[in-house]
């Protein structure tokens, strides 16, 4: 066994040695492949933009936050997913990892077919939420209406990544998350601009580039399998194996609204000081939402190497595991803090023309530069709980962080304003992380009990 190939065949079960090598190896490939996200959005929009029509801009901007508001609540199929490949993996239970994938993968296909059958009605929720003009409406209609013919592709990509996470293969995550976005971004400059479909072209590139990835990943999920591990129909379908995949998958979903409406509140009183501070805010938020890419990598890497400790009922490599993950997120998120405190302003400049936006933006700057060390500790115990698979606990402390944050925000804003709106944000990532880390200690005694 080498730290060089975590998730090598050859590997048993057992104890293991986890080594910044071994950590690195997860995260940096999915780090990478993580901001090629970032890269995708820059160049959708600068494709519509590029036809000089507001309306079309506006309607790919609507549109694409009503496709994130309904996909991001299916993220824990690729949560729930990780972490129980992880723990079965660190068993050396193929059986199970075949068995686990399964079941995620055709509660993707169902749920991302429903989707589609729905999506009428998911256009209608979210036009009636967002509540633009008619022609923006019909812009963000048409762009909806192709783009939620990914969903069964989209989420099968979700159950795919949480198998190769779960075995610790970084570099398969990344090269499928470079090949689905990869695609994504050549087709919509040749589809949208050069040929000129505009909006249905950008969205038909996210189709194509989700359905190629998904054929490519099972290819490769698939033609590792051994026949000899395969599971049955029957032991795919077991109740009692079931139960754990369901249980994790509500309180994720849980957890993940929960979180939504976090930041969904922080836009909503956001509205209140003004059209400058609001466009501020979002400009700002760019800057939490870039190190939140990377601190994932850490996370990703935290929850194979602790689902794998607890599968391998190994205490050491768990503790070791949670003081690697745990040093490296948080000597990062201090150098994230730094780079734009000393590079903000020029960061601003770069997103924002506005004149009196960078100037709002420039007064709030240090509250979103800080972000990156307030989120590190809860980005990386979100990590530790899902590989762990103490979904019920990651639950109740974000309900619990949640409502410290409606707390401080009623404290906060009348006495600071926007200063208080940040002030908030920052407490509710310190209590996300002080809260799921304050549980560690009982979970692990009771986790690694020597009588199981």
């Amino acid at each position: 066994m080498t730290a060089a190939s975590p998730a090598s065949p050859s590997e048993t079960a057992g104890p293991f040695h986890v080594t910044h090598r071994l950590i690195l190896a997860i995260a940096l490939p999915m780090t990478l492949g993580f901001l090629t996200t970032p890269l995708l959005g820059l160049v959708d929009t600068a494709v519509v933009g590029r036809m000089g029509e507001a309306k079309l801009l506006a309607g790919l901007a609507i549109g694409a936050i009503i496709f994130d508001l309904i996909f991001t609540t299916f993220n824990f199929l690729r949560a729930a997913t990780t972490g129980l490949v992880a723990q079965a993996y660190g068993r050396g239970d193929r059986r199970e990892q075949q068995a686990v994938f399964w079941r995620s993968l055709i509660i993707a296909l169902i749920c991302g077919s429903v989707s589609v059958l729905v999506s009428p009605l998911l256009l209608s929720g979210g036009l009636w939420l967002m509540g633009p003009e008619p022609e923006v409406a019909a812009v963000t209609s048409t762009y909806f209406l192709c783009r939620i013919l990914s969903g069964p592709a989209a989420l099968a990509n979700y159950a795919i990544l949480g198998f190769v996470l779960g075995r610790g293969e970084g570099t398969i995550g990344l090269m499928l998350q470079t090949l689905i976005n990869g695609i994504n971004i050549v087709l919509s400059i040749l589809l949208g601009l050069v040929l000129g479909w505009g909006v249905m072209g950008v969205a038909l590139a996210t189709v194509t580039g989700e359905v190629i990835g998904a054929l490519v990943g099972f290819a490769i999920v698939y033609g590792r399998f051994d026949a000899r591990d395969a599971p049955g129909w029957a032991e795919i379908f077991d109740r009692e194996r079931l139960k754990p995949l369901f249980g994790l998958n509500r309180d994720i979903m849980i957890r993940s609204f929960v979180l939504l409406a976090a930041f969904t509140l922080m836009t909503r009183i956001g509205t209140a000081f003004g059209p400058v501070t609001l466009a501020a805010n979002a400009v700002l938020m760019t800057i939490f939402l870039v190190a939140g890419y990377y601190l994932d990598g850490l996370a990703n890497a935290a929850e194979q190497l602790i689902g794998r400790s607890i599968g391998a009922h190994y205490r050491p490599a768990f503790d070791r595991a949670l003081r690697l993950t745990a040093a490296w997120s948080l000597g990062l998120s201090l150098v994230t803090t730094v780079a734009f405190l000393i590079f903000g302003d020029a960061l601003i400049d770069l997103l924002t023309t506005a004149p009196d936006v960078r100037a709002a933006a420039y007064e709030y700057l240090p509250w979103a530069a800080v972000t990156a060390m307030t989120g590190a500790l809860a980005f990386l115990m979100d990590g530790v709980f899902i590989g762990a698979t103490w979904s019920r606990e990651m639950r109740n402390m974000m309900m619990a962080a949640f409502v410290g944050y409606v707390a401080a925000l009623a404290v906060l804003i009348p006495a600071f304003g926007n200063h208080g709106l940040w002030a908030g944000l920052n407490l509710f990532l310190l209590m996300r992380g002080l809260f799921l880390l304050s549980r560690i200690p009982a979970k692990a005694r009771q986790t690694f009990r020597p009588d199981q």
